[in-house]
C-alpha cells in the first residue's frame, strides 16, 4: 500500500470516529428535548398565575412595594444571564452574550450602573477573559436545571432590589435567556422582571379575553406582595432555566446533526480520493509489470541473436 493511500484511510478512520459521536450526541441531545419541552409546559401555568395574582394585588391597592412601584430615576440595574455549562450548541450561548451585551448598553445610555449574575460557564468565562466584573455566578445544571437552582439564583436578586441602600440596592431586575420558539428556532431575549409592568400584563390579559381575579388580602396588601415577591422571581427565573436548557439541547442537536452531515460529506470525499490513489497505484503496478515484460522479452530476442 503506496504512502498516500495509507494517509487516506488513516483520515477516513479518524473522521468515521468523529462521526459516530457527533452521532450520539446528536441522539442524546434530541432524547432531552423532549423532557425539558415537557418542563417547559408545567411551569408556565403556575407562573402565569402567579403573574395574575400579583397583578390583581396591585392593582387592588396602593401598596408601595419593589415588586410593583416603578422608581422615579432609577440609576442601577440587575441583569441575569444564562448560558450553557458546555460547548458543541453552536452560537447558543454567543447569542445569548450578544443580546446581553445589547441590553447592557441600552442601559448604560439611560444612565444607569448594571449589576451582572451569570448562569453557565460559557458566560462566566466570556465576563473573566475580558476581566468584567460579575456580581455573582452559577454553574453545573444548566441543561437540567431544579427548582432549587432557581431559588439559589433568586435569593441575591431578591436581597438586591430589596435593599434601598446606595451601595448595594438595585432598581431593576432584567434577565437574558434563550426563547425556546420549536426545534428550530430559538431566540435570545431580555425580559424586565422587576418592577412589574401592570400595564403589559393587563394588556397581555385584554388580549386574551381574561379577566383579572378579585381578591381579599389578609393581613394586607403588603404583606401578600412581600410573600409573592420570592415566589415571583423564583418561577420567573425557573421558567427562564427551563426554556433555556431547552433550547440547548435544540441548539446542540442541530449543530451535532450538521457535523455529522459534514463528517458523511467528508468521509465520500476521502473515499474517491482514496480510490483514485489505489486506482493510481495498480496502474503504476501494471506499468511495471509490463515495462519490466517487456525487456525481458527484448533481451531475450537479443540473446537468440
Amino acid at each position: 500500500m503506496g504512502a498516500q493511500l495509507r494517509v487516506y484511510k488513516r483520515r477516513i478512520q479518524a473522521v468515521t470516529a468523529t462521526k459516530k459521536i457527533t452521532k450520539a450526541m446528536e441522539m442524546i441531545a434530541a432524547s432531552r428535548i423532549v423532557k425539558a419541552q415537557r418542563k417547559v409546559a408545567a411551569s408556565q401555568p403556575y407562573a402565569t398565575e402567579l403573574t395574575r395574582a400579583v397583578t390583581a394585588v396591585a392593582t387592588g391597592s396602593d401598596a408601595n412595594h419593589p415588586l410593583t412601584t416603578e422608581v422615579e430615576t432609577p440609576t442601577r440595574a440587575a441583569v441575569l444571564l444564562i448560558t450553557s455549562d458546555r460547548g458543541l450548541a453552536g452560537g447558543y450561548s454567543s447569542n445569548a452574550i450578544k443580546a446581553a451585551e445589547r441590553l447592557r448598553e441600552r442601559l448604560a445610555s439611560e444612565g444607569k450602573e448594571v449589576d451582572t449574575y451569570i448562569v453557565g460557564r460559557k458566560g462566566v468565562a466570556y465576563y473573566g477573559f475580558r476581566e468584567r466584573k460579575v456580581v455573582d455566578s452559577w454553574t453545573g445544571f444548566t441543561d437540567n436545571p431544579a427548582y432549587s437552582d432557581a431559588k439559589r439564583i433568586a435569593a441575591p436578586l431578591i436581597e438586591a432590589i430589596q435593599n434601598e441602600t446606595a451601595e448595594g440596592g438595585v432598581d431593576e431586575l432584567h434577565i437574558v435567556f434563550t426563547e425556546f420558539v420549536s426545534m428550530m428556532t430559538q431566540n435570545a431575549v431580555d425580559a424586565r422582571m422587576l418592577p412589574l409592568s401592570l400595564d403589559d400584563v393587563a394588556e397581555e390579559s385584554t388580549r386574551k379575553g381574561e379577566i383579572l381575579p378579585l381578591f381579599e388580602f389578609e393581613p394586607s396588601a403588603e404583606d401578600v406582595l412581600d410573600a409573592l415577591l420570592p415566589r415571583y422571581v423564583e418561577s420567573r427565573i425557573y421558567n427562564a432555566l427551563l426554556q433555556a436548557a431547552a433550547s440547548e439541547h435544540a441548539a446542540r442537536r442541530r449543530a451535532m446533526k450538521s457535523a455529522t452531515d459534514n463528517a458523511g460529506d467528508l468521509i465520500k470525499s476521502l473515499s474517491r480520493l482514496a480510490n483514485a490513489a489505489r486506482q493510481a497505484e495498480i496502474t503504476q503496478e501494471i506499468s511495471e509489470i509490463v515495462g519490466g515484460a517487456s525487456a525481458l522479452a527484448d533481451a531475450t530476442a537479443g540473446s537468440d541473436k
